[in-house]
């Protein structure tokens, strides 16, 4: 079980990588305001009316890129929300499938790690 400062240990890097997602979101994107907890890409600034195709294929071509960066950013940021919601209920550092302890040091180096090493699935 973890130590009481262990866990706030975790919160605080938890919370400090959420704020790091946050700010590189707002690079490529914006929140959706229908869905406050929803990120989506935003386009580059470009005058359509006055662009030619190649200027057009690249806009569109970034905006590919953008998106991409978008949805990685956000499941990245999600996986910690869920990390930090788990500290909250008191399941932090609890392997989501066979119920044991995650090591620490798995932790350190993912603290959103939501499984064990063994029942780790895609890296988280």
């Amino acid at each position: 079980m973890l130590s009481k400062e262990k866990i706030e240990y975790f919160k605080k890097k938890l919370n400090e990588e959420k704020k790091a997602l946050e700010k590189e979101l707002s690079g490529v994107g914006r929140r959706n305001p229908d869905v406050p907890d929803d990120w989506e890409a935003t386009p580059a600034d470009m005058n359509i009316a006055v662009s030619d195709k190649n200027e057009l294929a690249d806009g569109f071509e970034e905006m590919e890129s953008r998106s991409a960066i978008e949805n990685t950013l956000e499941e990245s940021l999600n996986f910690v929300k869920k990390a930090l919601e788990r500290i909250d209920n008191g399941t932090y550092g609890i392997c989501g499938e066979c119920g044991k302890q995650i090591d620490e040091k798995r932790l350190e180096v993912y603290p959103a790690a939501k499984n064990c090493v063994k029942h780790t699935k895609n890296g988280k």
